[in-house]
């Protein structure tokens, strides 16, 4: 299959590297466009103010994949490689693998989760790949369950404008208890800027979030296990994202109420 593999963490990351040789040796027609440097939380930003550059990088990957390094985000890189760089569409978009995780309300920062949500705008099956630790560097379990996972999805394709966002708990793949479909949990943070001074006692703000707590969402059936749960839990989780954000509640509110607008 013809694959278009991104992420947000930057073309010399290892995670990448990875997923893309492992496909590439699973006989796969990889092509990687990804930043020139670490994108991480950039969300679905686009560059417009500015031009984007984009070189082909050579020696990084395995000698079958064509690479390129792009100077924009994440969802740059991705809409890039289709509009002007693919000499042919791919049959999948992937994004990862990620240097952390991608859990709960993360998507909505991520710039792993809006590479791959960029190629469902566009009209491609897509999947995210995220390793649950910034600390361990074992993609290798991750890249072997994408190169399986992948080669399921031909078989059974994704409902139409359908993004998954995979996390592999980084742990040894013997402690891994399988693969589950779960439901997108909600995590909120402490957000704490420190204030500091640099070398020319200048004021400058540093965040560092720290996770308070995961949050039920009542609105979704708790049948489903959470992301955020299954993952602690020792489970690959799989959670299907579209990009509609409309809520099911608050339309169903608004409409009783919409006499009132009138």
């Amino acid at each position: 299959m013809k694959l278009l593999i991104s992420n947000d963490d930057g073309v010399y990351a290892l995670g990448i590297r990875t997923l893309a040789n492992t496909l590439a040796k699973a006989g796969h027609d990889v092509t990687v466009v990804c930043p020139d440097r670490e994108r991480s939380a950039t969300g679905h930003g686009l560059t417009l103010h500015q031009p984007i550059r984009a070189d082909i990088i050579e020696s990084i990957f395995h000698p079958s994949i064509k690479a390129w390094a792009c100077s924009g985000t994440p969802s740059d890189c991705v809409k890039l490689a289709l509009w002007a760089l693919l000499d042919s569409p791919p049959d999948f978009v992937l994004s990862g693998i990620n240097h952390g995780a991608n859990l709960g309300t993360d998507v909505l920062y991520s710039g792993t989760v809006s590479a791959a949500m960029e190629g469902v705008i566009e009209g491609f099956p897509s999947v995210a790949f995220s390793l649950t630790s910034s600390k361990s560097d074992e993609f290798q379990p991750a890249a072997d369950f994408a190169c399986s996972l992948v080669q399921q999805l031909k078989e059974k394709p994704l409902p139409e404008l359908t993004l998954l966002n995979v996390n592999v708990p980084a742990i040894a793949p013997s402690e891994i208890k399988g693969a589950i479909v779960t439901r997108q949990g909600v995590r909120r943070y402490i957000d704490v800027f420190e204030k500091r001074a640099d070398p020319r006692g200048k004021t400058y703000y540093w965040l560092a979030g720290e996770l308070l707590e995961d949050v039920e969402d009542p609105h979704v059936p708790d049948r489903v296990p959470t992301d955020v749960q299954a993952n602690r839990d020792h489970y690959i989780t799989i959670t299907p994202l579209h990009y509609n954000l409309t809520s099911p509640s608050g339309l169903e509110t608004m409409q009783k109420w919409a006499q009132g607008f009138s």
